[in-house]
């Protein structure tokens, strides 16, 4: 028994910093194993630098020295600043309101609602909600805030910290694999791509609802499983710090002020939706708008400027390790920037697609970009490289450019609870799960969910849908 023990302990993956370093690492090695290659690129109507489909040049190598890779991990984090900041900053300040309980009071009133098992009903309706929003205005580090307040809740209702996480960090991936209106993604593809924008809403509804079921029915499964026996849980015998129990959430109060936080939140979710729909708002203002909804909260519940003060700084040193994942991931890319080689590995996975039946062709793009997205986990950027390529492919290959749309978010959306690269480590590190815990949970579910799109794929390849 001691002997298995030890060889599960020596299975453990390395701390994410460390798995992080060891992909960069790689990635500089790859620089001087592959060849460098770039496309020509221009601007089109809408001032957006795309790449010419067609223009796939080598070019001098630059491979990455030693000295200039660990340049890369300082320029990465320098390049994530806007990122990162956002991401303290809603953090924070969302935080103030997750810590007025309003939450705990309308949790606490579903589950006087919903006794018994029919209080995971509780989990597909907190999905489908995060899920929209993240579908329809783009919300995706905007949510992390509410993952702590979901792993507590989740906790207390007898289920653990991965039901939590997926609550929030799941249902964001799905919103953005199933967007129908997102505009950094389906609006920054559907423009490159010479589509009408928001086009083809009704299908990608259809293929939102779809995972929505599947990850639904994954999660309260095993979110009942656990509940029966607590030993089958991934993260038996670990403690979570937002651990609370159901008696607390249950018995939490929710007057007057409470509700007028909840209040103060609906209203800053209207305002954004309008500001990012009509003005185009992004991480500037959505920050300011956070900001001002965290200290109206504050004010509401009577909190002096020095309880605020130390909620806030709290707050940031609990978030600064997952701030800092994003930034040494950034340095992932700007490696493969400086060897000019991500151009090369968009090429070489675009390029047999072009040899298969149109079926086919279809769902390898899925693949492909899935894999894209491991080098490029910026939804919008990853647009920029691969649609201008995919888009006149999908012609050539006679597969509809919505279609080609369509495989690009699938790939973006749920691959950034996945790849190491992407979202992943930060999400977990937030909720206080370990990565290898969450890929062994999530892992069998991506491909129910990635064979759930494939199928969605081959009926819109079969109905013509454009």
């Amino acid at each position: 028994m001691t002997a298995t023990a030890s060889k599960k302990k020596n299975l453990k993956l390395p701390h994410i910093y460390v798995l992080l370093f060891g992909i960069t690492v790689l990635c500089t090695i790859l620089t001087w194993i592959l060849p460098a290659g770039s496309f020509d690129r221009t601007l089109n109507e809408a001032g957006r630098e795309i790449v010419v489909a067609g223009t796939f040049h080598l070019t001098d190598p630059s491979p990455v020295g030693p000295f200039e890779m660990f340049k890369c991990i300082y320029e990465g984090l320098c390049d994530a600043a806007g990122v990162t900041m956002f991401v303290f900053v809603a953090y924070a300040f969302i935080g103030l309101i997750i810590s007025t309980g309003a939450f705990d009071g309308l949790i606490a009133g579903l589950l006087r609602t919903f006794k018994g098992k029919s209080k995971a009903i509780i989990i597909p309706i907190f999905i489908t909600l995060i899920g929209f929003a993240s579908s329809t205005i783009g919300v995706f580090e905007e949510t992390f805030p509410f993952i702590p307040i979901f792993v507590g809740i989740s906790i207390a209702m007898g289920y653990d910290a991965i039901v939590g996480l997926a609550i929030v960090a799941l249902a964001a991936a799905i919103g953005y694999s199933g967007a129908f209106m997102n505009p950094f993604t389906v609006g920054t593809a559907q423009s490159i791509a010479d589509l009408p924008i928001m086009s083809g809403a009704g299908f990608r509804i259809f293929c939102h609802i779809c995972m929505i079921i599947v990850a639904s029915v994954y999660t309260v499964r095993y979110a009942l499983k656990i509940e029966k026996d607590p030993t089958k849980s991934l993260v038996y015998g670990e403690t979570n710090e937002f651990a609370i129990s159901e008696e607390e959430v249950q018995n939490h109060p929710f007057g007057i002020r409470e509700k007028l936080v909840l209040a103060t939140l609906l209203a800053g979710i209207l305002l954004l939706i309008y500001g990012t729909k009509t003005f185009g708002w992004y991480f500037t203002e959505l920050s300011a708008l956070f900001i001002i909804m965290g200290l109206v909260s504050a004010i509401i519940m009577g909190w002096s400027s020095n309880v605020i003060a130390g909620k806030l700084s709290k707050s940031f040193s609990d978030i600064a390790e997952a701030c800092l994942m994003i930034g040494i991931a950034r340095g992932v890319l700007i490696v493969l920037q400086h060897g000019n080689i991500i151009d090369t590995v968009v090429y070489g996975l675009s390029l047999p697609l072009v040899h298969l039946p149109s079926l086919v062709s279809a769902e390898c793009m899925l693949l492909v970009q899935t894999l894209i997205n491991f080098l490029m986990p910026s939804g919008s950027g990853q647009a920029v490289v691969s649609m201008p390529i995919m888009a006149p492919l999908s012609d050539i290959i006679h597969v509809q450019r919505q279609i080609a749309v369509l495989c690009f978010q699938y790939g973006d959306g749920l691959s950034n609870v996945l790849w190491p690269t992407a979202l992943t480590p930060v999400v977990t590190g937030i909720a206080g799960v370990k990565l290898e815990k969450w890929w062994k949970w999530f892992i069998p579910l991506f491909l129910m969910l990635l064979a759930t799109q494939m199928v969605t794929i081959a009926i819109a390849v079969l109905i013509g849908w454009s």
